[in-house]
């Protein structure tokens, strides 16, 4: 099937300490059914020196299930479910079902 969210899509948070952010996806891992949102469920590391690295606590971007987020609509930025649909010149895109707006070119 293919997929709902993907890597640069304008996100919100539906559920969880974030609830109602936005950002941006960075990553998808559709194996582990989850993403990566820029700005959202920071979590604190405990992290080792190492000769590349600064030892210390280091702030970063943990993965959210994708049950908890939902495209941003391009018309308003609420939160829309996603479908499919073909054009006629033949390429098959996703559109916003709130507002009907194509959200890949």
């Amino acid at each position: 099937m293919a997929a709902k969210i993907k890597k640069g899509d304008k996100v919100v948070v539906l559920a969880g300490k974030d609830k109602g952010k936005t950002g941006e996806v960075i990553e998808v891992r559709p194996s582990e059914n989850r993403a990566v949102v820029r700005g959202v469920n920071i979590v604190r590391h405990h992290q080792r020196q190492s000769a590349k690295s600064e030892g210390g606590i280091v702030a970063k971007e943990a993965a959210l299930d994708l049950s908890n987020l939902a495209v941003a609509d391009p018309k308003d930025g609420k939160p829309t479910r996603v479908g499919f649909k073909l054009l006629d010149d033949g390429r098959k895109v996703r559109f916003a079902k709130r507002s009907g707006d194509v959200i890949d070119g």
